[in-house]
Order: structure tokens, then C-alpha cells, then sequence
């Protein structure tokens, strides 16, 4: 059974940068497409960032394009989040999911439901406040 752990949350300033890592144990990731998924309080969950099992395909909320990068490194069994120009609005709980269906949105890109995803990581906070 795959077990996922993120690390790397804090506090940090408007327009600052955060790196979340998720480390996978248990099993190989070069097996399971894998995402990132964030909740503020009084919200559901939302997809963030989401890769294919190859990596060779990435989604991301349209919130986050062109400030969040995902990446991962399946011989390390780790999946990365840099995120850059840090706002307030992105203050959440982050989550790294995975799922070995790889599931996809009727375009064919990674899925960014999380309803989609079996497998969770605990959740690490991420405060963006001045």
C-alpha cells in the first residue's frame, strides 16, 4: 500500500515562495499519477497540480498557472510543488494525492478532482500573510 508524506509548509510573506516535497513509501510512484490538492477553511478540496504517471502530461488550476510548478522524481519516489508570488488566497492546507488509474478530464490532461485520487498524505499549512 502506498503512504504519502508532505513537508515543507510554513508561513511566508505575500510574493515570497514556499517547495513542498511528498515523499512516497510503500510502493513505486512510477506507478501512480499524483497531484496536489488544497483546502482553506469553509472549502472544498481543489486540485492544484497534477501529473501524469509518466510526468510527460501536467494540469494546473488555472489560480495557480504560471506561479506553481509540479514535478517528480520517481526514483526518489518524491513529488515536488514550488510555489512562487505567494498570495494570501493560497493560504490552505496542502495535500499530495496519487492514484494508479491516472485518471484524466474527458481533454485527456490529469485529473485535478480529488474524488479521483485514492491515496493521501496528512496534509501540511501553508500561511501566506503579511
Amino acid at each position: 500500500q502506498l503512504q504519502l508524506v508532505e513537508s515543507g509548509g510554513g508561513l511566508v510573506q505575500p510574493g515570497g515562495s514556499l517547495r513542498l516535497s511528498c515523499e512516497a513509501s510503500g510502493s513505486s510512484l512510477q506507478f501512480f499519477a499524483v497531484g496536489w490538492f488544497r483546502q482553506a477553511p469553509g472549502k472544498e478540496r481543489e486540485g492544484v497540480a497534477c501529473a501524469s504517471i509518466s510526468g510527460d502530461s501536467i494540469n494546473y488550476a488555472d489560480s495557480v498557472k504560471g506561479r506553481f510548478t509540479i514535478s517528480r522524481d520517481n526514483a526518489q519516489n518524491m513529488v515536488y510543488l514550488q510555489m512562487d508570488s505567494l498570495k494570501p488566497e493560497d493560504t490552505a492546507i496542502y495535500y499530495c494525492g496519487a492514484d494508479s488509474f491516472s485518471p484524466t478530464t474527458d481533454r485527456g490532461l490529469p485529473s485535478l478532482t480529488s474524488r479521483k485520487y485514492w491515496y493521501w498524505g496528512q496534509g501540511a499549512q501553508v500561511t501566506v500573510s503579511s
